[in-house]
């Protein structure tokens, strides 16, 4: 009878947690609704200088051997004019612009027009149509996971045009890499500008929109929370996980085929670049399912901050290691070379494994083993809008137990990896492991903030048996 009773407890304290997941998530899901003064001025900074950024990462690899002081260093001292940089570098080209539009639309094909057949016959992946968190107006949006399979037919058609059709070099995307610049560029500002237009005159849910008044943060931060087209295509799914992750595996290959194309070989830090990305790229595919129960998807609305960040931040920034191989390559020993590999497989390892700890937990409420062991966990009230008090576990075991975010610290050691394949001559590839520091602090801060705002003095007990955020002992 104990037992039956506390069964029923526990089904009733999921059922209220579920329900009070949509009667909170007005308060607690999506950007702010007012602007401070430090948002604006970072956000003002971004929209002037973030372009300016990756402009000039990818002109100091074309004009300076991927050399970040010598333009700087140039310019000071009058050996070069702003207008001497900029006129040697490539301009938009039809021919770029018919690959890029060719690419996109082709994308949107795959992510609109193919249902995903994958789920049928390849066991343990989860693809179809599955639903998505509840949204702040309470909507539950239906999304067809199909990026795994969009993913295999173009690198099938990729390596088949490699080997057999010869359409075009596998070169194509580096020789027109600047080009192609200014064409994400385009798309990034019209997809931004057109999901601020579409959310005054037709969101797609009104209740999903928020609107601060400030026209440059609604610009970045975007108004409408889930804006789509038709009954399946919805833009922070299709700009999250296509066309720049997609394109992020070809783009290495690119690189690796114009290495050969230049040397005559493939060097092994290519290689390594090549298959260590590629692992994060299946990962992220294999489970986009999952993915839609992460911040971008929960929290984020769809403005520039998305729409211009996934067309050209992630494809230019995020690919700079294979970019720089390119220019310097580096031919590793192979001791180097294996603990290189086994510092981005363990990364990957934990990243993997400390989000699969939390999934099952949260799955099973807290009934499985981690690490052989029934898990240890805390066990937090809340109260939502209305005053009524409810439950939540949050799990201090495994990895867990380890520090806040260890799939953070998993990430960043696979990230570190990526940067070090490339030697030490120049910092230019190292620019990722520092961005992706800065980044996953900062959401680190925002999460905590958040559940501090969600449990009060329940958060304190739970950072005082976890205390460490990313690394046990340190930080």
């Amino acid at each position: 009878m104990a037992a039956h009773q506390e069964k029923k407890h526990s089904e009733e304290r999921n059922r209220k947690s579920t329900q009070n997941n949509t009667r909170t998530s007005q308060g607690q899901w999506g950007r702010a609704w007012e602007v401070d003064w430090f948002s604006l001025a970072s956000i003002l900074f971004l929209l002037m200088f973030a372009p300016l950024i990756v402009y000039y990462f990818i002109m100091s690899c074309d004009q300076y051997q991927c050399s970040l002081i010598d333009p700087v260093i140039d310019l000071l001292t009058g050996n070069k004019h702003l207008s001497d940089i900029w006129n040697k570098t490539p301009t938009l080209t039809y021919r770029a612009a018919g690959i890029y539009a060719l690419w996109v639309t082709f994308q949107v094909i795959l992510y609109v027009f193919i249902p995903d057949f994958c789920h049928k016959f390849i066991p343990g992946y989860v693809g179809g149509v599955q639903e998505g968190a509840v949204t702040p107006a309470g909507v539950v949006n239906k999304y067809e996971i199909n990026g795994l399979q969009a993913w295999i037919i173009t690198h099938v058609l990729w390596f088949a045009n490699a080997y057999y059709f010869h359409w075009f070099s596998p070169t194509i995307i580096f020789d027109n890499w600047i080009p192609l610049l200014w064409c994400a560029n385009i798309l990034g500002y019209a997809v931004s500008t057109f999901a601020m237009i579409k959310s005054y005159y037709f969101p797609t849910n009104t209740k999903d929109c928020k609107f601060t008044g400030n026209f440059f943060y609604d610009y970045m931060m975007g108004i409408e929370f889930n804006p789509r087209i038709g009954k399946w295509f919805d833009f922070k799914l299709f700009f999250n996980g296509r066309p720049g992750i997609v394109a992020w595996t070809l783009i290495n290959l690119s690189y690796a085929a114009k290495q050969q194309e230049l040397y005559g070989q493939v060097t092994n830090s290519m290689i390594l670049v090549n298959v260590l990305q590629g692992i994060y790229v299946l990962d992220f595919f294999w489970n986009e399912a999952w993915y839609l129960k992460t911040i971008d998807i929960c929290h984020d609305h769809f403005g520039w901050y998305l729409g211009w960040g996934d067309c050209v931040w992630l494809p230019y920034l995020y690919t700079l290691q294979g970019l720089y191989l390119v220019y310097h390559p580096v031919q590793l020993g192979t001791a180097n070379a294996i603990g290189i590999l086994m510092l981005g497989l363990i990364g990957y390892y934990i990243f993997r494994t400390t989000n699969h700890q939390k999934d099952l937990f949260r799955r099973t409420n807290g009934n499985c083993k981690i690490w052989g062991k029934k898990p240890e966990y805390i066990e937090c009230s809340y109260m939502s809008v209305d005053g009524t008090k409810y439950y939540s576990k949050l799990l201090t075991s495994g990895f867990w137990g380890w520090a806040r975010h260890f799939n953070y610290t998993g990430d960043l050691m696979g990230s570190l990896a990526y940067c070090l394949a490339c030697g030490f001559e120049h910092i230019l590839p190292y620019f990722y492991i520092v961005y992706m520091t800065i980044l996953l602090t900062h959401r680190c801060i925002r999460d905590e903030h958040r559940c501090f705002s969600k449990y009060g003095k329940d958060w304190k007990r739970y950072t005082a048996a976890v205390p460490y955020r990313l690394i046990p002992g340190i930080f």
